[in-house]
């Protein structure tokens, strides 16, 4: 465990000398203090106080931001360690392979934590400062959603060190990483709606179309974020009509920490067997 530390501190220093932690925190926060202070509150009217109606655009925000900072963060952590050569220094320590991604991938949770919370809480200060954030529902739905976005960034984490362990070259890396994002965070849910607008007769039923959703970590993180929040979800898109069929609230966090398994052991076992 002690070098899995050692690693993932490397990784931290790493991030706070190449500016990553500042930028995304002040990425995070800049877009979240926009969104809390102009806010997108919905026509008509909802019973939902100012600081839920935050949590519901903090997560649209999230859903879309985090994964692409994730990726952006991962996409070399092991083609780019091999091309430079650093990885075989590494490797001739006592060190295993998979204490070398473990160390890697829980330093960058912690650079994403660190912005999340840092990001967030900006915006949930702001919020509390103008006396719309009193009630315990919407602190509530605010830690789940700092919570749950850690975990949404740690499942595309895991999936970037995937498409890193895979790739021989760090632009193959990166194209990969883009193309992943723009299919699971955009075109997956243009295919749903299409799929939707095709289904005039009704045919697919909401359990169904719950599990469709909560195939694509991105639409879980929604999915559980319209969970916890009463009087919203009808301005929630299709994560808010999973979330009317979502039989347990644990179903998405499950789903997002089944990706994040699945996807850092792949990464391990692919540079287990890969030739240095």
């Amino acid at each position: 465990m002690i070098v899995i530390w050692h690693l993932a501190a490397k990784e931290i220093r790493d991030g706070l000398r190449n500016r990553w932690v500042a930028a995304t925190v002040l990425t995070l926060a800049g877009l979240a203090l926009i969104l809390a202070l102009l806010g997108a509150a919905p026509g008509g009217g909802t019973k939902a106080s100012a600081l839920s109606v935050t949590v519901v655009s903090l997560s649209s925000l999230s859903v879309y931001l985090l994964p692409l900072i994730a990726l952006m963060l991962a996409y070399d952590a092991v083609v780019g360690e091999l091309e430079r050569g650093t990885l075989l220094l590494l490797l001739s320590y006592p060190v295993k392979r998979w204490q070398v991604v473990l160390g890697k991938f829980l330093g960058h949770v912690a650079i994403l934590a660190v912005a999340i919370v840092l990001g967030y809480g900006s915006a949930a200060l702001a919020v509390l400062a103008t006396g719309g954030g009193d009630d315990a529902a919407g602190l509530t739905a605010f830690a789940a959603l700092c919570g749950s976005s850690i975990l949404l960034g740690a499942a595309f984490l895991a999936l970037g060190y995937l498409l890193s362990a895979m790739c021989e070259e760090r632009a193959r890396a990166a194209g990969l990483a883009i193309g992943l994002w723009l299919v699971l965070v955009v075109i997956y849910d243009l295919g749903l709606l299409g799929l939707l607008l095709l289904d005039a007769k009704q045919t697919i039923a909401p359990p169904l179309f719950a599990g469709l959703l909560l195939a694509n970590p991105a639409d879980a993180f929604r999915v559980f974020n319209m969970t916890l929040i009463e009087g919203v979800r009808e301005v929630g898109g299709l994560a808010g009509l999973g979330a009317e069929a979502m039989p347990n609230r644990a179903v998405p966090i499950a789903v997002l920490f089944a990706w994040t398994l699945a996807a850092l052991g792949g990464a391990t076992a692919l540079l287990a067997r890969r030739e240095l």
